[in-house]
């Protein structure tokens, strides 16, 4: 049921896609989908908190803490372009016309994918700098190497290039690696 409602998402956009669609293209009745889910954005949330786990995940450490958070950049930008990001654009999107679904969006998937970047983002820094960032610098960080790649993809509707990514973490942590 998860991948027909983002399939039918990518395939018809947010507004065509229906709980009705979602079952048929599960194959089960309508009232299968709505034992589990009030409506199209609950499933749709579920989808994309699935698909993000393995998507937006930080990778163990393989190089220095640069390259490690320039690879996590380009995952997050190539994330947008696969199915499961054109969903998140979509619920994005939504929330901006229905507080209900930003709430559900805001205390639900981007809060545990914050908590995740954070927990990603701290080892980095703490290999780059030798200590233990501050909660409130670490938030800040995350917000400046995040915000850019979000803006482009949100807000012109163009994919972050690689380059975006690599000139803002070698703003973020300075032009020295230890």
């Amino acid at each position: 049921m998860l991948n027909a409602a983002d399939d039918l998402l990518v395939e018809q956009g947010f507004a065509a896609t229906t709980i009705e669609g979602i079952a048929a293209r599960a194959g089960v009745a309508k009232q299968t989908i709505y034992r589990w889910w009030k409506s199209k954005v609950e499933i749709l949330l579920d989808a994309l908190a699935e698909d993000a786990l393995e998507g937006l995940a930080w990778a163990e450490p393989a190089g220095t803490p640069a390259e490690d958070l320039t690879a996590h950049l380009h995952r997050v930008a190539d994330f947008f372009q696969e199915p499961a990001g054109q969903v998140l654009r979509a619920l994005l999107g939504n929330a901006q016309l229905d507080q209900d679904a930003a709430a559900a969006l805001r205390e639900g998937f981007l809060l545990k994918q914050r908590e995740r970047d954070l927990a990603g983002l701290r080892p980095i820094v703490e290999r780059h700098t030798g200590t233990a960032p501050e909660e409130e610098h670490l938030g800040r960080l995350a917000d400046l190497l995040l915000g850019p790649i979000y803006y482009r993809v949100l807000v012109f509707g163009t994919p972050a290039d690689k380059e975006l990514s690599t000139v803002a973490v070698r703003l973020a942590l300075g032009p020295t690696e230890r």
